[in-house]
């Protein structure tokens, strides 16, 4: 039997794309399990790394390493992860869902068992860059079991839900990482992990997604492309994540490996570009659609950097984590309340309105974030951080509706649009975080020598806190107050970024709403002539 054969499928069952599974009807109870197991794959594809991310300094500490050399446990997901999505779709379309549900959750439960044996930073990385493999693989998988939970008519509630589920998992990180860092120190996240991997492996096994169409998907020119690209991303993630900590011009390596990242990237999209049929499709990313949705997704990833932003600043001012727990549950409320207020609202009609909606609620909460000072605790920030996470889990599935539609469309560029999402999703928070991390250090340089400045033993008050404390402690004062006003104008500077992005998206529906209301040219004999030339043509 020819396993690429078309199968026969009812009009309700048929595949939207091939290698995604078909949608028969299922009785109700099994379209909830069909929910629970596609948000239990697609936290275990986000959990992992929020785990990691949000615990780093404490790694740190607990693997004895540099922070520079930690740096590298979140640029090894990201290498794999963005790389892996060029082959992923391919090998999902050729091989079928089943081969491609198991082995990458396999491969990530043996890489977790292996790290808990074999101690160190370098099977640390390994175990990250498994991770970001698999977890390319179980977003998507996520997606499919969450689509399969609800009928035709509310798919795309489906497709709002499947993506923003992984949304929560950095609040959710936040909410019991301690806990489990207490356990067996970095061992506690690690089982908490494989814990997870386990869990959905069992639930896929259990509950399998119906059977779709297999192609013959790949061509030996897929792997010339994906031997430069992958380099290519590496170098560039490795530059984002540890140009902050080791600084930027003050490390020669980097630039040798940004300049190695443009070549090799530039090469694989040169020979993608001349190829009949690409893996990446140049000319359809660089349409006007496909571009402006990519810089948009790439912009609000920045915006939402200012979680980190918030994060360090509490830190600044000597809170730790489970000073924290009430604001990363208010963060994950608003999560869940945008997710689920976008599922429910959601029509193609309304996704340019939902979008410049949640950029402003963002704009919002950023803005109210701006005016901290030595005396803000976390209930401060109750609504500021509800609003951001509101925000940011309200843009997500409307952005990957409205350039999924545009796959449909055209089914070979499938692999085209889940790099350029991957990319603008992962990478782009990378770039957010060395982004706003750069613009803190540099603000806190420059408020840290105007305080410094205006320091004289003249003045009563600085006399008597030399006198009580010491140098050292005034110092230290210093050091705290430059941050504060450091991190004031990286909330200030998402606000203003923020709110560019809401006036671009603001102008681009205006200007398509004119487009589609202009009047129709009036009728006389020679524009009639010219339209009936236009449908001939158009009908040849």
């Amino acid at each position: 039997m020819d396993v690429y054969a078309p199968q026969v499928w009812q009009p309700h069952e048929r595949p939207t794309l091939p290698g995604s599974p078909s949608t028969p009807h299922h009785a109700v109870e099994k379209r909830i399990a069909f929910l629970v197991v596609g948000f239990i794959v697609a936290i275990t594809g986000g959990l992992g790394n929020a785990l990691v991310s949000v615990n780093l300094p404490y790694l740190q500490g607990s693997l004895g390493v540099y922070s520079a050399e930690i740096q590298w446990l979140p640029a090894a997901y990201v290498m794999a992860n963005v790389s892996m999505n060029l082959l992923l779709v391919k090998f999902r379309q050729q091989y079928g869902l089943r081969l491609f549900t198991e082995l990458f959750l396999l491969l990530y439960a043996v890489a977790t068992v292996a790290h808990l044996f074999v101690h160190g930073l370098a099977s640390a990385i390994a175990v990250r860059a498994a991770h970001g493999m698999s977890g390319a693989a179980l977003t998507t998988l996520g997606l499919y079991y969450t689509l399969q939970a609800f009928p035709a008519q509310h798919r795309l509630k489906g497709v709002v839900l499947g993506i923003g589920f992984s949304q929560l998992a950095v609040p959710m990180a936040r909410l019991f990482s301690s806990e489990l860092m207490e356990i067996a120190e970095w061992r506690g996240l690690y089982f908490f992990e494989l814990g997870l991997a386990l869990l959905s492996l069992g639930c896929v096994l259990f509950l399998k997604l119906p059977p779709g169409d297999r192609i013959k998907a790949f061509e030996k020119m897929d792997f010339v492309t994906f031997g430069l690209f992958a380099p290519g991303v590496a170098l560039l993630s490795a530059v984002l994540a540890l140009g902050r900590t080791v600084w930027w011009l003050e490390s020669r390596w980097l630039g040798y490996a940004l300049a190695g990242s443009i070549v090799l990237i530039a090469a694989a999209l040169a020979i993608e570009h001349n190829r009949a049929r690409p893996l990446i499709n140049t000319r359809w990313l660089s349409n006007g659609n496909m571009a402006r949705l990519a810089l948009s997704v790439l912009l609000i990833r920045v915006v939402q950097s200012e979680a980190s932003g918030t994060v360090g600043f509490l830190q600044a001012l000597g809170l730790n984590n489970d000073q924290m727990l009430e604001l990363w549950w208010i963060t994950m409320l608003g999560a869940v309340a945008g997710m689920v207020v976008s599922a429910l609202t959601i029509t193609p009609a309304r996704i340019q309105g939902q979008l410049i909606f949640s950029v402003a609620v963002m704009a919002l909460g950023a803005y109210m974030d701006s005016d901290a000072t030595n005396l803000t605790r976390p209930a401060d920030l109750y609504v500021s951080q509800f609003l951001l996470g509101f925000g940011g889990a309200m843009f997500v599935g409307p952005t990957f509706v409205s350039g999924f539609g545009a796959v449909i469309a055209a089914p070979n560029n499938l692999v085209s649009f889940s790099v350029m999402f991957s990319i603008t999703q992962t990478l782009g928070s990378l770039l957010g975080t060395a982004l706003t991390g750069t613009f803190q250090v540099w603000r806190e340089k420059y408020h840290s020598s105007i305080l410094v400045d205006h320091l004289t033993l003249l003045d009563p008050q600085v006399a008597a806190r030399i006198q009580s404390g010491g140098l050292a402690s005034l110092g230290g004062v210093a050091t705290r107050e430059a941050n504060i006003l450091a991190y004031n104008d990286v909330f200030l500077a998402v606000t203003v970024l923020a709110l560019i992005t809401m006036a671009w998206l603001l102008a681009r529906y205006l200007w398509s709403i004119c487009v589609v209301c202009q009047p129709a040219p009036a009728h006389n004999a020679q524009t009639g002539m010219a339209n009936v030339s236009l449908n001939n043509s158009g009908a040849r």
